[in-house]
């Protein structure tokens, strides 16, 4: 990275889904795709003339948030709910390196949460996260000292339809 220059790790959780005895399978329900309709309108918006990479879960209610941005995603299952840590989210993202100026993983709590928090407070600590909330944080170099900072952190309750 080169100094002054900033990477742009976007945390997305995914939205609101029904009920499955499969968690993998779990579908969004209608406010769900509602939500990531509106949150990903407001990505749209931000990230436009920007290289997006864009990671989710195989959880298919995280493939379908991601869907309301972009059908160019991968899908890594480093980032499953329930077996995912902060470093896997992490590797996932390439990070510290990352292939695109801006990263975007879809996943779960707690693992979102937690990174948040690691990321701005080097401390892993549960941090709630709304569904279809979004995490946009910017790591810079200042003094040769690597930041992370927040640059946005939206529910999609505040966004219009």
């Amino acid at each position: 990275m080169t100094p002054g220059a900033t990477l742009d790790l976007i945390l997305w959780r995914h939205a609101e889904a029904d009920d499955h005895h499969d968690d993998l399978k779990r579908e969004l329900t209608r406010h769900g795709r509602q939500q990531a309709e509106r949150t990903a309108a407001w990505l749209a918006r931000q990230l436009a003339g920007h290289k997006l990479a864009v990671v989710t879960s195989e959880a298919r209610r995280a493939q379908q948030t991601a869907s309301a941005l972009t059908a160019d995603f991968r899908i890594d299952a480093r980032i499953n709910p329930d077996v995912s840590s902060v470093n896997d989210y992490l590797q996932a993202a390439g990070w510290p390196n990352p292939a695109s100026d801006v990263t975007l993983l879809v996943g779960h709590q707690p693992t979102i949460g937690r990174l948040v928090s690691v990321l701005l407070h080097g401390v892993e600590q549960d941090l709630p996260v709304k569904k279809s909330s979004i995490w946009w944080l910017q790591r810079r170099v200042r003094d040769g000292n690597v930041q992370y900072v927040l640059k946005a952190s939206i529910s999609p309750d505040l966004l219009p339809d």
